[in-house]
Formats: C-alpha cells, sequence, structure tokens
C-alpha cells in the first residue's frame, strides 16, 4: 500500500512539473504603466503560439538605464521620442527590418521621418499626443487659453501640475517664450524662478493620480496629457482641454527593438500586429491616447470620445502654434536635473 501511495504521488509531482513548464517561445516586453490592451498580448500569445513576459516601467529614464545596464533581454520597448534619439546614438536599438512589418504602411506620414529617426531606421509610431491644461468649465469662468491661468491666485490650491523636470519646466519656459529644448541657463533660471513663484498655488505635483482626482473634480486646473484628458473627460463631462497658445509638447511614442532582444524575428512579428487596424483599435480604445494608424483611426472617429481637442487636435490648430517634440539635451540634462530640484525644494508658501 505505501508503494501504491508512492508511485501515485511521484506521478503527480511529474504531471504538476509536466504542466509548470512552458516551453513555448518567449517574447520580453518592456513597457510604461498601462499602455495596453492586455487581451491583445492574449490574442498575439494564441495566434504565435508564444508567451508574452510583459514588464513595466515608471519612466522613460528607467527604461533606458535598464536596457543600457545590459543583462535584460528584453524584444520590445516603447520609448518617448527623444528617448528613441538618445538610444540610436548610443547605438542600443536594432534597425528593423520594415519588410518584415507590412502593416507599416497604415501609419500617417506625418509620424514617420521624425527627428528623433529621421531615416526611420528603428521606429514604428505606436501612440501620439500633446501636453495641455484640463480644466473644470463649472469652476473656472473666464476663457483658458494660455498657461498664465496656472499662475492666478484666484484658483490657489486648486491646480495639479505634472511632477516631471521637463514637463513642468516646459510650461514655464513657453509661457516665457522659450523653446522647451533650451540650453540656455538665463533662460532655465527665469523658467525656475516661474516655478518657484508658482508652488504656493499648486496644490500637489502628480503624475498619473491626476486621473482620479480630476474625475473626481478634486481641483480646477491640471497639466495632462492628452490620452488622460480624453479618458477624464469621458467620465468627467465638467472638463475640457485646450492647448495653450503659446505652443506645447507634441510628442511621439514609438516601439523598437534594443540590440539586447533575443527573439528579434518575432518581435518583428509583435510590432506588426500591434499595427494590424483591429488591434491597434483595441489599443487606442483602452488607453484613449491618439493612434497614428490611419485605417484605425477611420474606425474610431465617430465614437464622441474622440470628437475633442485632446483626442483629435485639428491640423490646423497644430499648424498655427509654436508646438515643439522634445529632443534628447545629452550632457545638458543635468542643468534640467539641477533646476528642478531646485524648484521642488523651494518653499510652497509666500
Amino acid at each position: 500500500m505505501k508503494k501504491r501511495w508512492m508511485v501515485v504521488i511521484a506521478s503527480l509531482v511529474l504531471l504538476l512539473s509536466a504542466c509548470s513548464r512552458d516551453n513555448r517561445e518567449k517574447l520580453y516586453v518592456y513597457n510604461v504603466g498601462e499602455y495596453i490592451d492586455r487581451e491583445v498580448l492574449t490574442l498575439f500569445e494564441e495566434e504565435f503560439n508564444c508567451k508574452v513576459v510583459y514588464e513595466l516601467y515608471d519612466s522613460n529614464e528607467t527604461m533606458y538605464q535598464k536596457i543600457k545596464a545590459g543583462g535584460t533581454n528584453y524584444d520590445v520597448a516603447f520609448p518617448s521620442d527623444y528617448m528613441v534619439e538618445k538610444m540610436i546614438q548610443e547605438d542600443l536599438l536594432i534597425p528593423l527590418d520594415y519588410n518584415l512589418i507590412p502593416n507599416f504602411k497604415y501609419i500617417d506620414k506625418k509620424y514617420t521621418h521624425l527627428p528623433f529617426d529621421p531615416e526611420n531606421k528603428y521606429t514604428v509610431p505606436y501612440f501620439w499626443g500633446t501636453v495641455g491644461i484640463l480644466y473644470d468649465k463649472t469652476i473656472i469662468n473666464q476663457p483658458v487659453d494660455s498657461w498664465s491661468v496656472l499662475w492666478d491666485d484666484a484658483y490657489k490650491g486648486n491646480i495639479f501640475m505634472y511632477d516631471s523636470q521637463r514637463d513642468s519646466l516646459m510650461v514655464a519656459l513657453k509661457l516665457l517664450g522659450y523653446s522647451m529644448n533650451t540650453q540656455s541657463i538665463e533662460e532655465l533660471e527665469e523658467a525656475k524662478q516661474l516655478l518657484i513663484d508658482q508652488r504656493p498655488l499648486v496644490y500637489a505635483y502628480v503624475t498619473d493620480q491626476v486621473i482620479d482626482n480630476m474625475i473626481a473634480g478634486n481641483a480646477a486646473l491640471a497639466v495632462v496629457y492628452s490620452g488622460d484628458a480624453t479618458y477624464i473627460m469621458d467620465e468627467n463631462e465638467n472638463m475640457e482641454y485646450v492647448i495653450p497658445k503659446e505652443g506645447s509638447n507634441i510628442w511621439v511614442d514609438a516601439m523598437v527593438i534594443p540590440k539586447t532582444a533575443q527573439n528579434v524575428e518575432l518581435a518583428h512579428e509583435f510590432i506588426n500586429f500591434m499595427q494590424r487596424p483591429e488591434i491597434a483599435k483595441m489599443n487606442t480604445e483602452y488607453v484613449m491616447y491618439s493612434t497614428p494608424n490611419t485605417e484605425t483611426l477611420k474606425m474610431v472617429e465617430d465614437q464622441e470620445w474622440t470628437k475633442n481637442e485632446a483626442y483629435s487636435p485639428s491640423e490646423e490648430l497644430l499648424d498655427s502654434l509654436p508646438m515643439e517634440t522634445f529632443r534628447d539635451p545629452g550632457e545638458f540634462i543635468k542643468q534640467y536635473d539641477d533646476i528642478w530640484t531646485q524648484v521642488l525644494a523651494a518653499p510652497n508658501r509666500r
């Protein structure tokens, strides 16, 4: 009897061991936050009989440091424009074989051959958008068309700023009429002082927390990314989004293959899969950021949540404003870091 039980137990151990082993091909995907419909990953796994190992990072800088340090085997990553430029310069990316990405034909030409990848050798655009002001129409009774509203004493303690060095400095630099890519210490010092003067008016510097807070109506004004604005407005009809007249950041996030990739062929399949119009539709409906995929845009353009300045700013509007894309500042980033540290260290009282 004892031997029989031992045989049964041994059989169970072998069965469980076999079940726990996943011999499918693996694809390592490195992305930021909730920036994909997880059902898309499941569909890819089923179609290509593989396992997607999906890991998250909290910023472009975190992603860059981890890939640069080596010891990783990420097959696909999703850096923003300025970080793509940095990674290309440091030889951290593999040139793409666009013959393996036929769905690239759906990408609007406006989002190809951009300054961060002028020859379009390394990237396929994923989402694009702007940064602007989200405001509560039931509280703000004046026209909102300038970054200067964020310095209005009437809204003291009712303003969310973005806890991001370059995004917050962008706001101040644009208000002053300077480039958000400036490498002038004098201009950065002016922007620093402007943000220090604003500190007593700011309720908090936030990132993703802005979404739930603005849905709940916890502030009158917030600096937000356009996709977050689209989602918030879909949940709270009192909210409105505007790109200020001084201009702002127009950004593009892209899919790339790091040099440390172990499964380059499957990485190309994944990038191509992500730009199938119906798959890109699932993603844009999930994250509510603007798609560069022309066929997908046709599928969603009649949906109510896309009919706003956040998701669908007109070309006329964007052309009329001094919009910029972040560039990699190289070693000068240390100056930005220092300025931002001083802003956060400043007292938040007058």
